[in-house]
């Protein structure tokens, strides 16, 4: 069975960083594009950043200038460093994947989230 594990999170003072990540398990052929998500409490879940598997990014406004993601394909692993945290970025982050299987079907895979709190 394939899955995303997320890690990384969790409390930080404002200003501070973080780096979360992305590993994908299981047998798979390939993956596409991976990223990450996010949902604060109340809101609906919004994109944060993606990367294809060429390396070509796309940030959310919010993140652009803070936020950088980077994947390591030999590990099948996808990374999310922030810096300059706001405690607007408060919220679960979800990774997110198009895992390739060996069957050489696309399956759009989450990972369970990740917490990141950040205090002011």
């Amino acid at each position: 069975q394939v899955q995303l594990v997320e890690s990384g999170g969790g409390l930080v003072q404002a200003g501070g960083s973080l780096r979360l990540s992305c590993a994908a398990s299981g047998i798979i052929f390939s993956i596409d594009g991976m990223g990450w998500y996010r949902q604060a409490p109340g809101k609906q879940r919004e994109l944060v950043a993606t990367i294809t598997d060429g390396g070509s990014t796309n940030y959310a406004d919010f993140g652009k200038g803070r936020f950088t993601i980077a994947r390591d394909n030999a590990k099948s692993t996808v990374y999310l460093q922030m810096n300059s945290l706001k405690p607007e970025d408060t919220a679960v982050y979800y990774c997110n994947a198009q895992l390739i299987t060996t069957l050489r079907r696309s399956v759009d895979t989450w990972g369970r989230g990740t917490q990141v709190t950040v205090s002011s």
